[in-house]
């Protein structure tokens, strides 16, 4: 009898193991067009309530119960698949998407794409289609990926012209810019004109501003992950634009045909030429190109490729000639190594030079950083409900100040070097992205970072280790004297760092339209840009934290409510606070040129940003956009470091350079017919902060001004409006050729907005006046635009 019911109840169990047996279903989508792979693509299972995402390339794995179940595969711009598969194993299939301008199927599937992105513990992230990107006005003509993401709420920077950008109150050094997974350091064109990403390579980009996951560090502001373009492997194409100022070429196509592929793009501006038909010797210009090869060796391994190198050459005459820019290089070997474990393995070069040439003095002078990157992730899709993320980076710095050397043989200056540094990262990160139920999931994790500043040839020594020093006799900070130097082997440790970096986020849906998230991130920043302008310039110069420099480190908490009112709108609002120690501060004076001991000009002090987000989006339609207002303080302190120094500022908070307590953004895009579009946006942001003087005083015949508390003055408040028209002539369906006009007026009503303000005395009158700087009046442009 025993014997009778055991072997029934191994029957009964086993019966129910079979029926509850779940088997992998894994595959890669591609655009059938090109055979570029999709980031991002949704793969929704309606009936079962359950879906995923393919990630950066393009691939994707979850487990489903045995049978037969619909699935859905949608992606913006594209038409969607649905068709039925059969699970009795695990189980490949690849998807080819079709590009479409209007897909039915998407309006009958909006409500499972929405579920999935409420239900989803990811926010405080930003994505902006390529294409939408290319539709916006700007100034020149010139479409500008950071232009674009200004127009998003948190995201600003600190005037017309300005490199970088500005994420919730943080400054520009704190965001980490990566190209195909190698770090930008210098993301602008001539002085902050333009960015250095050429749109037509581009083909997704993210911008994390909190929430941030674990893979990502060594920045506490933001991350911005951009990728290149796979390049087309079925057929070659061509495409480029036409400007007024810069124009663009880029080509790609089959090495061999559904296997290999190869993309390869060009740009430069020419504004330049025009001033030599007015016998101007000055040039400003700049170039850039962009490549990537990629080779499919099998199903389960793929061999990429990818580069970018870009200079900008700015000349006054034959006298001044200053060049610089980034160069990055990046292998990679992705690798199914199972069903549900897919592996990337990444090996990057990143560069910045800065060059100078004064052959008035008769010298050279050349700076700039350079890392070499190991990284190793894997993602792996446990089951339906726990997808993990792991995996280890290594990265080795080459810090160049600055060294000088004579350009000619008649020149008088000795060469010298100010003193190399050098330093070694490590981390290792864990991710767990958990669905509890329907309506709660979570994204969790941690990651372990270890700096290791190496020695170098010479390193001060002060008294107290304090490199600057408090004169109570005249009330100021002053340059401590070393007591003596120090020498270390560049591979041995001189100051080592270990930090625990958690990440959580958090999301609760009431309904299939309405959710709340939370999320918290702590994160280390071990690089410093020693600068005293609000957006970076080519001279600046990368330092890494070492004896008497702390790393940052960054608190932030952000809580957002998010709802889909219907097919088409849209609502995201946040609310953050981030707060950030050992945030470098210069004392008055400080000269940070060429400075081989810049730990003598510099106090270490904290900062804090916080603030409400609202972005509504209209998705669809022919009138599509949205309005974005934030709502935000962003201020620093540095106290002194004893009851009888003042610190800075007497030790009292104040603005940042770039706090900016309101910013409104409105942004639209209208297709009036299969040929015509038009779009435009209006900003509005508070004045930057700024210092003027409040009074005066004479001695011996010179006029002394006397300023009030640092940043205690604001610049007029900026606004304008940007209109642009996009006109596309009918496809000959005999050619292949496609072309469009771009035109577009930045600044419609001409708006004078200050870039600074400065004081003078004027001599007719006797009496003080303001004098207002601004850049750019009303500027049109066109631009021609071709594929083929």
């Amino acid at each position: 009898m025993r014997k009778i019911l055991l072997v029934f109840f191994l029957f009964v169990f086993s019966f129910l193991h079979a029926q509850e047996e779940f088997y992998v279903l894994n595959g890669v989508v591609k655009e059938a067009e090109n055979n570029e792979t999709l980031n991002g693509v949704n793969i929704l299972f309606p009936e079962l309530q359950r879906g995923t995402v393919t990630n950066e390339y393009g691939f994707y794995s979850i487990k489903l119960p045995q049978g037969k179940h619909r699935i859905l595969i949608s992606y913006l711009g594209f038409a969607t698949i649905s068709t039925e598969v059969d699970i009795n194993s695990d189980l490949h299939m690849d998807f080819e998407l079709i590009a479409a301008a209007e897909d039915l199927e998407e309006i009958v599937i909006s409500e499972d794409l929405e579920r999935l992105n409420i239900r989803k513990p990811e926010m405080s992230v930003n994505k902006l289609e390529i294409e939408t990107i290319q539709k916006l006005p700007v100034v020149f003509g010139e479409v500008d990926v950071i232009k674009s993401l200004l127009l998003l709420p948190g995201v600003s920077n600190a005037g017309e012209a300005s490199s970088g950008f500005n994420v919730r109150g943080g400054a520009v050094d704190q965001n980490l810019i990566l190209l195909d997974e190698a770090t930008l350091y210098n993301s602008s064109h001539l002085f902050g004109l333009f960015s250095v990403f050429n749109p037509d390579a581009i083909k997704n980009l993210k911008l994390y501003k909190g929430g941030i996951p674990a893979n990502y560090g060594g920045r506490v502001s933001s991350v911005l992950d951009i990728y290149q373009k796979d390049g087309n492997s079925r057929n070659f194409e061509v495409n480029g634009g036409i400007g007024l100022i810069s124009s663009r070429l880029l080509a790609q196509g089959p090495i061999q045909k559904n296997k290999s592929s190869f993309l390869v793009g060009g740009r430069s501006s020419y504004a330049h030429l025009f001033l030599k038909l007015t016998d101007n010797e000055n040039t400003a210009y700049f170039y850039d190109l962009n490549t990537k090869l990629t080779f499919k060796l099998n199903d389960r391994n793929t061999l990429l490729f990818s580069g970018y190198f870009g200079r900008d050459v700015f000349k006054i005459s034959e006298s001044f000639n200053n060049v610089y820019g980034n160069a990055v290089f990046n292998l990679r070997w992705n690798k199914i190594l199972k069903d549900n474990i897919f592996s990337n393995l990444s090996m990057i070069y990143s560069g910045y030079y800065y060059g100078l040439t004064l052959d008035f003095v008769g010298f050279n002078w050349n700076s700039g950083i350079k890392n070499l990157n190991f990284k190793y992730d894997i993602d792996h899709f446990i089951n339906e409900k726990i997808n993990l993320d792991y995996g280890l980076q290594s990265t080795w710095y080459e810090f160049n100040p600055g060294e000088i050397e004579p350009n000619s043989e008649s020149s008088g200056i000795s060469p010298s070097e100010l003193t190399k540094k050098y330093a070694f990262e490590n981390a290792i990160y864990f991710s767990m992205e958990h669905t509890f139920s329907e309506a709660f999931s979570a994204e969790y994790g941690i990651r372990y970072s270890n700096f290791l500043r190496l020695g170098q040839d010479e390193l001060n020594l002060y008294p107290n280790e304090q490199a600057v020093n408090y004169n109570d006799t005249f009330g100021i900070y002053e340059k401590a004297e070393p007591t003596g130097t120090k020498r270390l082997s560049h591979g041995k440790v001189e100051k080592s760092f270990d930090n625990l970096e958690p990440r959580l986020a958090l999301a609760y849906s009431f309904n299939e339209k309405q959710s709340v998230k939370l999320s918290y991130n702590r994160m280390t920043q071990y690089l410093h840009l020693i600068t005293n302008t609000s957006s970076p310039t080519p001279l600046d110069v990368w330092t890494p934290s070492g004896r008497y420099i702390e790393p940052q480190q960054l608190d932030q908490v952000a809580a957002g409510y998010f709802q889909t009112f219907s097919q088409n709108y849209s609502l995201e609002v946040e609310t953050f606070y981030k707060d950030i120690t050992n945030r470098l501060d210069y004392i008055d004076g400080a000269n940070l040129i060429a400075n081989n001991a810049i730990e003598q000009v510099i106090l270490t002090g904290e900062a804090r940003a916080y603030g409400l987000e609202i972005l509504l989006r209209k998705n669809n339609g022919r009138l599509t956009g949205w309005l974005a207002y934030t709502l935000s303080t962003s201020e620093q302190r540095t106290p002194g470091r004893t009851k009888t120094e003042p610190g800075i500022n007497n030790s009292k908070w104040y603005s940042t350079a770039y706090d900016k307590p309101h910013d409104f953004s409105l942004t639209g895009n209208y297709e009036l017919n299969e040929k015509w579009e038009f779009s435009a946006n209006f900003v509005y942001q508070t004045g930057l902060p700024t210092t003027f003087p409040t009074a005066q005083y004479k001695f011996e015949n010179l006029t002394i001004p006397v300023y009030s508390r640092r940043n205690s003055n604001r610049l007029p408040d900026y606004h304008r409006l940007d209109i642009s028209a996009t006109y596309t002539p009918g496809k000959n369906n005999n050619r292949n050729y496609q072309s469009s006009w771009n035109f577009g007026i930045y600044n419609l009503y001409a708006r004078k907005n200050a870039v600074s303000m400065s004081f003078r005395n004027n001599e007719d009158t006797g009496r003080n006046e303001a004098l207002r700087l601004s850049l750019f009046g009303i500027v049109p442009s066109v631009t021609y635009n071709f594929k083929f």
